[in-house]
């Protein structure tokens, strides 16, 4: 699919906030986020609220980014991954499925969170780290190795 975005000028307003297609995909992105050029937002992706996106990060399928949440790197959340609060999910870090990351907590390295798991609270998953299944890392915890 070819998509040629022909103006970032907002084209919707939702419950007072103006969104307009990101130039690299065609998703929609919040007038208070700030997104990059250089993140790849696809065509029914969507970035609200507050959030920070910034190098090389693709966010695609119905991925939702929101809240104040940032992202950075080369990062990728896809499926129907959410991304929330004031998490962070940096480097090569991979998000997908119906995963969910939100609160304090933070995915890093080469970490993947998928299918239903969460990630919340001040959690850290870090590394080569893999959560998945029906897993919950939640509060001060933080992990490094295979969970699920």
């Amino acid at each position: 699919m070819d998509i040629k975005v022909l103006t970032t000028v907002p084209v919707v307003e939702i419950d007072g906030v103006k969104y307009h297609h990101h130039p690299n995909g065609g998703g929609m992105v919040a007038e208070n986020a700030q997104v990059s050029d250089t993140v790849y937002v696809g065509p029914f992706a969507k970035i609200c609220g507050h959030c920070k996106l910034h190098g090389e990060v693709f966010v695609f399928g119905n991925a939702w980014i929101f809240d104040n949440a940032e992202v950075s790197g080369r990062a990728e959340i896809f499926g129907n991954a959410r991304v929330f609060g004031n998490a962070k999910v940096q480097g090569d870090a991979k998000v997908y499925g119906f995963a969910s990351i939100y609160g304090d907590s933070v995915v890093s390295g080469y970490a993947e969170v998928s299918e239903k798991a969460e990630i919340g609270g001040t959690a850290r998953v870090l590394g080569n780290a893999r959560v998945s299944g029906d897993t919950r890392v939640i509060g001060e915890t933080g992990t490094s190795r295979k969970v699920a």
